[in-house]
């Protein structure tokens, strides 16, 4: 960590408990109750199978579950919120009464939240950080939830419309502090606001890679710093343009499947955002990503 000047937080408070941050970054896993997620949309859409799925992830040893069900992938439609609480609600109350793992709740509407809150979750992680319910922010300051600010241009369905930044890194470092600074004033404490600078939301290729690469400058603001790059779009765009000719003799090489590449490419970007000091990683192979974190470590990575 020499070259990364900046000192990570060291905890994260939620509702009813505190996460300790060391250097290994914990593990946020990914059940999205969703029929059109970017990745595995309508594989864990039943709730028994969500369900189950979790409590794989925890068992894989995720230390935060993520429930989301209103996919936020480029160009995706909203959901209202009677539909999103019949997706999630079955799974949130499940998974708080069958592990200790503390669960998060994905969604940028109030009522979702409070209805998750009241099941047991302990974080709203909101992809508007915040902005997207007038509602959100009393929500937050009544339970007492720890949250997670996300940056993003636009709406899921506008933002990749031809995004444009003069200095990405400085940008979203400064529209997250300003973001931060609001919310205390507001009732919600420093100490449980998480941030994460939104990789694939209203960023290019070129952009989510200037982000990851200075992913340790964002500790400047002395929150927890969470990302979630797991099986994006960008990883895809920068595989192809760096790749060697696809063709041997006339012949083409073979490909891996879309999953396969895109979990080599997160555990990449995961090893550098670990040596960065990022504390929370939001993944979808919980397993292949903590194994990977395990060696890495123990090989002198992130001394």
């Amino acid at each position: 960590m020499s070259s990364f000047p900046l000192q990570p937080a060291g905890y994260w408070k939620l509702r009813t408990r505190t996460l300790t941050l060391g250097k290994l970054p914990l593990l946020m896993g990914i059940v999205n109750v969703t029929p059109d997620s970017f990745s595995d949309g309508g594989h864990f859409f039943d709730p028994r199978v969500a369900v189950e799925h979790g409590l794989r992830l925890a068992a894989e040893g995720a230390d935060i579950l993520d429930v989301g069900g209103e996919s936020t992938r480029p160009g995706a439609e909203p959901v209202d919120a009677h539909e999103e609480l019949r997706r999630i609600l079955p799974v949130v109350d499940a998974l708080c009464k069958k592990t200790n793992v503390p669960i998060s709740i994905d969604t940028s509407k109030a009522m979702v939240a409070q209805r998750a809150a009241d099941a047991g979750a302990e974080v709203i992680n909101d992809v508007t950080s915040l902005k997207g319910d007038p509602s959100m922010i009393s929500l937050a300051v009544e339970t007492g939830c720890g949250v997670c600010i996300m940056h993003m241009r636009g709406t899921p369905r506008t933002m990749q419309n031809n995004p444009i930044y003069d200095d990405v890194v400085a940008e979203v470092l400064d529209d997250l502090r300003a973001r931060r600074d609001a919310l205390p004033a507001v009732g919600i404490e420093h100490d449980r606001i998480a941030i994460d600078p939104g990789i694939g939301f209203g960023k290019t290729t070129e952009h989510n890679l200037q982000l990851l690469a200075n992913a340790w400058r964002f500790h400047a603001l002395g929150s927890p710093v969470l990302v979630g790059h797991s099986r994006k779009r960008f990883l895809d765009g920068f595989i192809s343009s760096n790749a060697a000719d696809s063709t041997i003799a006339g012949e083409e090489k073979p490909k891996l499947p879309l999953d396969s590449a895109r979990t080599a490419g997160t555990i990449g970007v995961g090893l550098s955002l670990a040596r960065q000091g990022v504390q929370i990683l939001r993944v979808h192979d919980v397993a292949a990503m903590r194994q990977a974190l395990l060696f890495f470590d123990s090989t002198g990575g992130l001394e």
